[in-house]
């Protein structure tokens, strides 16, 4: 029988971060990614400030800044064939006035070879979680099948689904979610990037497409909205007219017009925006996206998930070690990271009403100005409301921080005596 103390399901950035903060608790904790690797293009690969302050207090600042991040400072808009700023970070609180830019698999990679030295951490890949395991009502660990078809199961004192939104332990639960709905997919792509292009992040945005352009160096990864539910129409027509409606907004990419030749090349994002009621039961733990589903709208998904994990491992890393996790624990990991859940589901649904149904049903023309919402209006013209966003995307509510545990030096600093876990 194989046992761990606690099983994380989904090796993305909540199981990881959280796997390894319990690690370097002592906890035993054994993590299980599906995959054979973190290479998976067009996931979510913004990080933000709150993040890179997490990184540096876990004493992984320099080794993350090797992995040659891009910095978003500033948001623009596309204005009568320029670009006008619509958002800064050089204002936010903290060393880090930037969002970092990086593929989120050298960021997963990051965290995984961090962990591996750890005696407690282990990182089983190629290695699914198909459905949990009861004894007498509680979850007491999961089966799992591995890429070559083999079965098992691993038995814990607690379980943690980090598997996403569509999270198979989350589903076998039952538990009940509340769900809004959403105004558009999205259609990941890439296109190419030239030295006399814009940096940064650049939303582009026409009567006939609304997009964002996410600077990745050497190309951009590209986030096109549509309406919910239009992907198999849209694409019995020619996918050149992906990038000949962004040029309408953007004559700068004029030169870029044919560079999409196949929908094979474009992948589609079913955009969710839930929250469960409850995050457990007894035995299991659902945090990230697993606990709720997030509108990429302002790309926090990523960044809410790692705080989620730092709060669990926060919470949880005592009582494990002591082997007393009970319910109650597992209700204050989810006290601790409801609100931040709850405010940034009520921004995001408020985009969606203000600004992306406009675009998506040609309301809006921002490459025009005249008629921007006021909203975007005022972002423009007065620069504390411009400030209110930044803040928000960049510091968030709430933001966690580095248990003392889990903190370390940076590389080449003397470090201190350690403290034993704890929940304060």
């Amino acid at each position: 029988m194989e046992r761990t103390t606690c099983l994380v399901a989904g090796g993305g950035p909540a199981g990881l971060m959280l796997g390894l903060l319990l690690a370097r608790a002592g906890v035993d904790v054994t993590v299980l990614e599906k995959h054979k690797d973190f290479l998976r293009d067009f996931r979510g690969d913004t990080v933000h400030p709150t993040t890179l302050d997490l990184l540096d207090e876990l004493g992984l600042g320099a080794e993350f800044g090797k992995l040659g991040a891009r910095e978003l400072r500033q948001i623009v808009l596309p204005i009568a064939g320029g670009t006008q700023l619509l958002a800064t970070f050089e204002h936010l609180p903290g060393p880090h006035k930037y969002v970092a830019m990086v593929p989120q698999w050298d960021l997963l990679d990051l965290l995984a070879r961090t962990a591996m030295p750890e005696p407690g951490f282990h990182l089983r890949m190629s290695t699914e979680a198909t459905e949990p395991i009861r004894v007498e009502g509680k979850v007491t660990g999961c089966a799992y099948r591995t890429a070559d078809g083999a079965i098992g199961a691993i038995h814990a004192d607690l379980t943690v689904a980090c598997d996403g939104r569509a999270s198979v332990l989350r589903a076998s639960t039952g538990l009940p979610a509340r769900s809004w709905p959403t105004p558009m997919d999205v259609w990941w792509f890439r296109l190419p990037r030239t030295a006399t292009d814009p940096a940064g992040a650049l939303p582009v945005v026409t009567a006939r497409r609304a997009a964002v352009m996410l600077d990745r160096g050497d190309y951009w990864q590209c986030a096109t909205l549509i309406a919910k539910g239009a992907d198999a129409e849209a694409r019995r027509g020619s996918v050149r007219d992906i990038m000949r409606g962004m040029a309408e907004a953007a004559p700068w990419l004029g030169d870029r017009r044919d560079a999409l030749t196949d929908w094979d090349e474009v992948k589609l994002l079913d955009v969710r925006l839930d929250r469960l009621s409850t995050w457990y039961v007894d035995g299991l733990l659902c945090i990230g996206d697993a606990a709720h589903a997030m509108s990429p709208v302002g790309g926090v998904g990523i960044n809410l998930a790692i705080q989620d994990a730092v709060a669990a491992a926060r919470i949880l890393a005592a009582p494990l070690l002591a082997g007393t996790t009970t319910t109650r624990d597992l209700a204050r990991v989810q006290r601790r990271r409801a609100i931040p859940t709850v405010v940034i589901q009520a921004v995001q649904r408020v985009l969606h009403a203000r600004l992306i149904v406009p675009a998506l049903t040609g309301r809006v023309e921002i490459a025009g100005a005249s008629n921007a919402p006021r909203a975007l209006r005022l972002l423009r013209r007065i620069p504390l409301v411009r400030s209110i966003p930044p803040y928000l995307l960049g510091r968030g509510v709430l933001p966690e921080h580095a248990p003392d545990f889990a903190r370390r030096p940076p590389a080449g600093a003397v470090a201190g005596p350690e403290e034993p876990a704890t929940d304060t």
